[in-house]
């Protein structure tokens, strides 16, 4: 009996937390190399290395053009390696790219333009956005989205909304003077305001009514009790009040919509690290793997495509991440291109030298807090 509990609980582990985590991060971290890769080739760099994770290569082939694909055996993230790469995180050789012939220097990511570093290492973040961009369309595209109507059904007692003197039966036509034409439009704008007072302009009766609403941010629960922190107005919608439904999508549509979602999660995650660095708000749900595969598996119980919903979210977290002005990202890659196009010429090594060992103090720092978080 012991036994047999055991191996349930191994396929549930594996089922539930491995499978799902490691589907999702597989996805995002492929198409972000990929993004690096395709590109990089465009500019005629040769990649030696296309790894998904670190540490020991697992099974893996080399192409005709030279390049090793190969799937390594710590799955937290992976890389591009080109030609002149000193490691992993394209901290350039410089000895190695001095002793190369000259054919070798012609496809060293080094002697290239600023212009194509520069196009190569935004394309990792970019193809994060692009991912999330299809998979919204694609969800559109093929299982429609819901939407409901922006009208009130009930205003909780001393919220936000009721202190303001928005009624049940009102209908939302403008928050700061943006239409609202469906509820989700109302969720995603108080999404992004956090705590700031909001224009509304309601339908009453065939009357225009302007109020004020300040939202509160509270703590809400879901429903596998995970905590989180959101700006609230107290608003209340029902299937009957709203006439929520299914709204299907044509390509071009979907296309649109998935570019929408996007940007708000981009502004979204935007104002939330905003918020962590300027404020200290939100700085305890940031997480770290154990989080990513806690949540992959709470998504893989509500079905396939929750799961790749998650990963769209997150690729978005990822790209805006990686574009960070921190050496050892691509942010601090572009920052030094930036400056190597202001002065004419790159930084010297030294310099570049102790700015990716700054980077990676912080990218190390960063790691140990999100565990901290996971692990508390």
């Amino acid at each position: 009996m012991d036994i047999a509990r055991g191996f349930e609980f191994l396929f549930h582990a594996v089922a539930f937390w491995a499978l799902p985590f490691l589907f999702v991060l597989t996805v995002i971290v492929f198409f972000h190399e990929l993004g690096h890769y395709a590109v990089g080739r465009l500019c005629g760099i040769k990649v030696v290395a296309f790894s998904i994770g670190f540490g020991p290569e697992l099974l893996g082939y080399t192409d005709r053009a030279g390049t090793r694909w190969k799937l390594a055996a710590i799955p937290l993230g992976g890389y591009v390696k080109f030609l002149g790469d000193e490691n992993a995180a394209s901290v350039p050789d410089g000895e190695a790219l001095r002793h190369m012939s000259e054919d070798e220097r012609r496809m060293a990511f080094a002697a290239k333009s600023v212009w194509r570093r520069a196009a190569t290492v935004a394309a990792g973040p970019a193809a994060n956005f692009v991912l999330t961009i299809a998979i919204f369309a694609a969800v559109a595209f093929f299982a429609g989205r819901q939407i409901g109507d922006p009208v009130v059904s009930e205003v909780r007692a001393d919220s936000p909304a009721a202190v303001a003197g928005v009624r049940a039966g009102d209908r939302i036509v403008a928050l700061d003077g943006v239409k609202i034409e469906y509820f989700n439009d109302l969720i995603e704008h108080v999404a992004i305001r956090g705590a700031v007072p909001i224009a509304v302009t309601v339908n009453r009766g065939g009357q225009q009514v302007d109020l004020t609403v300040t939202p509160r941010i509270e703590t809400e629960t879901d429903r596998f009790g995970n905590e989180m922190k959101r700006p609230l107005l107290g608003l209340v919608a029902n299937s009957q009040s709203a006439s929520f439904r299914t709204e299907r999508l044509g390509f071009v549509d979907s296309l649109g919509y998935g570019a929408q979602q996007t940007w708000f999660l981009v502004r979204a995650t935007f104002g939330a690290v905003t918020g962590i660095f300027s404020r200290g708000e939100g700085a305890d749900q940031l997480g770290g793997p154990i989080r990513i595969a806690e949540m992959s598996s709470q998504a893989a119980t509500l079905g396939f495509v929750a799961v790749i919903l998650f990963a769209a979210q997150l690729s978005v977290g990822i790209g805006l991440l990686n574009l960070l002005p921190i050496p050892m990202l691509d942010g601090g890659h572009l920052l030094f291109y930036a400056a190597e196009m202001i002065r004419g010429r790159p930084l010297s090594e030294r310099v570049q030298e102790a700015g990716f060992r700054i980077g990676l103090a912080l990218v190390l720092s960063l790691m140990v807090f999100v565990f901290w978080n996971d692990i508390s």
